[in-house]
């Protein structure tokens, strides 16, 4: 592999921001220096380029195998990358459900050849499946997936035995969705008494209330407490919900971590007027005092991580009636440009996007020499230019669904290289497949 150094950039990393130069070498960062006189075989001028560890996104959807009319792991893969996504994590609700080591496996086959970010696959639970998920490797696998509410398939555990089982005997970490279904069913039956067929998108939040969600999450946090479980819930809603998380302890030291997703921290309830069944996402996208108090959340360290929750669909799919039209929207391409729009409205600073989107994803899933850029680990990088707007439009979307909840918006910041592993991926729209990315390892 090639040799690069990145003259002149203001690195931005473990709560520093500084001007250095920094040499990479067989993929690995090999020298950070205010100035490195070497020489390299790619020399990149990143003078007024701000570089950032690769964002690490815990929670996407990319739908292979199974579901590839909607999106697939090249296609979305190449749009993480250019979003500055340089590694994910996989869920396991593709068709058929990642319910055995052997489908498992397929999935890592699959990503060694098409994937051009770094990648792991969580292994998902079903309510029959607990022999299977205990033969997870906790070395090479992110971790187990345990779906406490509605999902596709066979996937939704709700048989308080197996919670039971998988809370107290997993070998690693485990991720939840949390929606009380009971909840669910009965607000859904609520409304359709009252409303028959003709429920508006407005009242998902509603349906999909900030009770279920407190209930399921309340639920996860105390077996996790009972079983000393190493929790991670995903996609924080609801004001309420925050507060069941540890601000003090060191994220090292924690045992119960929470992620925040892009479109909670974005979009609020007033946005369904103009967005429609763009922005139906389970958990539901709910008011904006929720809004405000899962950023305060992410802020002060209730909240450890922000990811996306990327779930494509096709736009003909988003185009039915609400009770048909499915959950989740695509959005890797756009999750760190919508961060940094965030940093310049004094939102969030810098710093606090590379500790929510790198350096703490890498620290609670215990990910091997990645999300920091540190010497002697590996060289997923991003740089951008805080002041080279671009506006999201159909022409420059990369999905393979072909549409984005945030197209029209202009964000001011753009995204210029990627580099996956020490290779440069991604450099102004124009990809290098020649080579995949690897996949991600745990010191567990």
């Amino acid at each position: 592999m090639k040799t690069i150094l990145i003259k002149g950039a203001t690195l931005v990393n473990e709560g520093k921001t500084f001007v250095a130069d920094v040499y990479i070498k067989d993929g690995f960062i090999e020298e950070i220096n205010p100035v490195i006189d070497r020489k390299a075989d790619q020399e990149i001028n990143a003078e007024g380029l701000h570089l950032l560890p690769g964002m690490i996104d815990d929670q996407v959807h990319f739908r292979e195998p199974g579901l590839t009319h909607k999106a697939d792991i090249f296609s979305e893969s190449m749009a993480a990358v250019a979003g500055g996504i340089t590694s994910f994590m996989e869920m396991p609700n593709t068709v058929p459900n990642t319910l055995t080591q052997e489908l498992l496996a397929d999935k890592y086959e699959i990503a060694s050849e098409m994937s051009l970010a770094n990648y792991s696959f969580f292994m998902g639970a079903s309510n029959n499946n607990i022999e299977e998920v205990l033969k997870t490797d906790p070395a090479n696998v992110c971790g187990i997936k345990v779906f406490m509410g509605s999902s596709t398939g066979n996937m939704l555990v709700d048989n308080e035995q197996v919670l039971e089982n998988i809370f107290s005997k997993a070998p690693m970490l485990v991720a939840t969705h949390c929606e009380d279904e009971m909840t669910i069913q009965r607000n859904m039956a609520a409304y359709k008494e009252k409303y028959g067929e003709n429920i508006t998108i407005d009242m998902h939040p509603l349906i999909r209330s900030a009770e279920a969600c407190y209930l399921s999450s309340s639920m996860a946090v105390s077996l996790a407490k009972k079983h000393n479980t190493r929790l991670h819930i995903l996609h924080i809603s609801t004001a309420k919900e925050v507060a069941l998380f540890d601000a003090v302890t060191p994220l090292i030291d924690k045992r119960i971590t929470a992620e925040a997703c892009v479109h909670h921290l974005w979009f609020d309830d007033h946005d369904y007027t103009e967005k429609g069944n763009l922005i139906k996402w389970n958990p539901a996208v709910k008011t904006a005092l929720d809004k405000a108090a899962i950023l305060k959340g992410v802020l002060d360290g209730h909240i450890d991580v922000i990811a996306t929750d990327h779930a494509p669909h096709t736009i003909e799919e988003k185009a039915l009636p609400y009770l048909q039209a499915p959950s989740g929207g695509p959005l890797v391409q756009h999750a760190l440009s919508a961060l940094l729009e965030m940093y310049h409205d004094g939102k969030i600073s810098l710093e606090q996007i590379v500790e929510k989107t790198a350096h703490n994803v890498a620290t609670c899933f215990q990910i091997d020499r990645r999300g920091f850029i540190r010497e002697g680990y590996w060289a997923d990088l991003v740089l951008v230019d805080l002041n080279d707007p671009v506006k999201v439009t159909r022409t420059n979307i990369l999905y393979k669904c072909g549409w984005s909840p945030f197209e029209g918006q202009t964000f001011k910041a753009d995204i210029t290289h990627t580099f996956i592993s020490g290779n440069l991926a991604y450099y102004k729209g124009k990809f290098m497949t020649n080579e995949t990315g690897k996949r991600l390892a745990f010191n567990r």
